[in-house]
């Protein structure tokens, strides 16, 4: 009841951002590594949400799982960890 009381705090306040604000200010996390997954079939969130973000941040990778909505797939799972050791190797090299 707790996590759910919170999320509906948050989407109700528009998560206490402007409107725009993550894509317009994502250029500020140039030079930071980030990978974005996404599950094609996440009706919560649709894809070009993700498309956009990625566009907007500097360096950042979007990888979409076909097979894949909010709730993950073994493909998003692989998916992750593949992205974990990328960025993992990025950070000690």
């Amino acid at each position: 009841m707790a996590f759910v009381r919170i999320c509906a705090h948050y989407f109700s306040n528009d998560g206490f951002l402007d409107d725009g604000a993550l894509i317009r200010d994502a250029g500020k996390l140039a030079g930071i590594p980030g990978v974005l997954i996404h599950g094609r079939g996440d009706i919560s969130g649709p894809a070009i949400t993700a498309w956009d973000l990625a566009r907007a941040w500097p360096g950042s990778e979007l990888v979409v799982i076909e097979d894949s909505g909010h709730t993950g797939s073994a493909t998003m799972r692989q998916a992750r960890l593949a992205a974990l050791d990328r960025l993992y190797a990025a950070i000690t090299s």
